[in-house]
């Protein structure tokens, strides 16, 4: 059984708060940090369902230097795998991180060796965020061995879409042990392995844990990512390649697979369907190898076939992410020009295994060129494009070649991160 008292409940809770603000934090003084975070520990929200629904949630993760900061030895930071150990920013290349994206131009001091921890705060409304910010300022000014290296504001926007205008969180990952049953079309629950230090994998084996065990029992690896969305770049590629604004809103679905309100072009392909949104037992009850196996419907390289092939693949149990995330950034209104803000998603992702789950969908799945018999196409809403990698859109008689795909997506930030069980964050307080 989970231990769901212990885990962090960041990955494991199927409902969000919708305004956060995601901190990035350096250690100066590791005796007053392990201060700061004994009084912080008591405030990370666990796994383990309330009898009422929380107003505010906060969580805790570190770096590899974080860990090392705080008195963990050469020894056991060893034992953790070796993309934790030496950081996102050195596996630039195997993720696309190049050109613009690359991690000398990041912003927030994320790519610098100072990164420590991940504090991440969730809370109902504004007004409750402004409230547990003010809360954990008033740590943070009785310690002086904590430092504000950068801060991120994320809200569900008043869209309740992301900035290119899509309804984000439709797809979800059930993972067994929680309590929470799939609705259909979601495929089976994923082993709590996949995701949880110290129980089963899809395998039905328990892969051998950091040292020490105390450690990392019960605790999960993090993903950030900070990915600024241009998305008047993204409106003008819709208004060069689609004459209408109904075959505009098609391509855009093509782009993403889905119609930007949420709809699955596998089951809607023609045209957008509300009610199929609106039904959880509907939206995302669907497969690709058996209701389009050719992509006529959504293409082969589309955004959500792309990190999510579903019955495609074999083992896409062990291919899974738990995703989480929010906007940040002004909406840009509909026809204004460009701007120059900066506007984009704030994204968390959570896995047992950065190579297998996340490394492997960045470097095979999304950047691809050749993903499931394509020949020169890379995801269009998330690939590292350079302006040569093109969109395929299979149709019958002859399928739409979209060329030169300019990058809509850009990395301003990210970090690799370990989230402790809570007995574990109330342990390395101790020293």
């Amino acid at each position: 059984m989970l231990e769901l008292d212990d885990i962090q409940g960041l990955l494991l809770w199927s409902e969000r708060l919708p305004y956060g603000r995601y901190r990035f934090l350096t250690f100066r003084d590791p005796a007053r940090a392990r201060a700061f975070l004994a009084q912080v520990a008591g405030q990370v929200s666990s796994a383990e369902p309330g009898s009422t629904p929380p107003t505010s949630q906060v969580f805790l993760a570190f770096s590899c230097n974080g860990l090392r900061a705080l008195g963990v030895d050469e020894a056991s930071l060893q034992s953790f795998p070796e993309a934790f150990r030496v950081g996102m920013p050195a596996r630039a290349e195997i993720l696309g991180d190049s050109g613009a994206s690359h991690p000398d131009h990041w912003v927030g001091g994320l790519a610098t060796t100072d990164l420590h921890a991940l504090l991440v705060l969730f809370a109902s409304d504004p007004a409750e965020r402004a409230r547990l910010v003010e809360e954990i300022d008033s740590l943070l000014a009785a310690s002086t061995g904590v430092e504000i290296l950068s801060e991120l504001d994320v809200a569900v926007l008043a869209t309740r879409r992301e900035h290119f205008g899509y309804r984000d969180g439709i797809s979800r990952v059930y993972v067994e042990g929680t309590g929470i049953e799939p609705p259909p079309g979601c495929g089976p629950v994923v082993k709590p392995g996949e995701f949880v230090l110290g129980y089963p994998d899809e395998t039905s084996a328990a892969p051998r844990l950091p040292q020490p065990e105390w450690l990392s029992r019960n605790g999960s690896f993090l993903v950030y990512r900070r990915l600024y969305e241009d998305v008047f770049a993204f409106r003008e590629f819709l208004r060069r390649n689609a004459d209408t604004r109904e075959e505009q809103e098609l391509l855009a679905a093509k782009l993403m697979g889905r119609w930007r309100s949420g709809a699955p072009l596998v089951l809607a392909p023609d045209r957008d369907d509300p009610e199929l949104v609106a039904d959880p037992e509907r939206n995302d009850n669907f497969n690709y190898g058996q209701l389009d196996p050719k992509g006529f419907a959504c293409p082969v390289g589309a955004h959500i076939r792309r990190v999510n092939p579903r019955d495609t693949i074999n083992n896409i149990q062990r291919r899974r992410l738990i995703r989480a995330g929010l906007p940040y950034g002004p909406l840009l209104p509909e026809g204004a020009p460009d701007d120059g803000v900066d506007r984009g998603l704030g994204i968390l992702f959570g896995c047992a295994d950065l190579e297998r789950q996340f490394e492997f969908m960045q470097k095979e799945w999304i950047n691809a060129p050749k993903f499931q018999g394509l020949d020169h196409d890379k995801d269009p809403i998330a690939g590292d494009h350079d302006g040569t990698y093109n969109m395929t859109v299979q149709k019958k008689p002859l399928r739409k070649t979209l060329r030169g795909l300019p990058r809509f997506s850009q990395v301003k930030g990210g970090a690799y991160a370990f989230v402790p069980g809570l007995r574990a964050l109330r342990r390395l307080a101790d020293g």
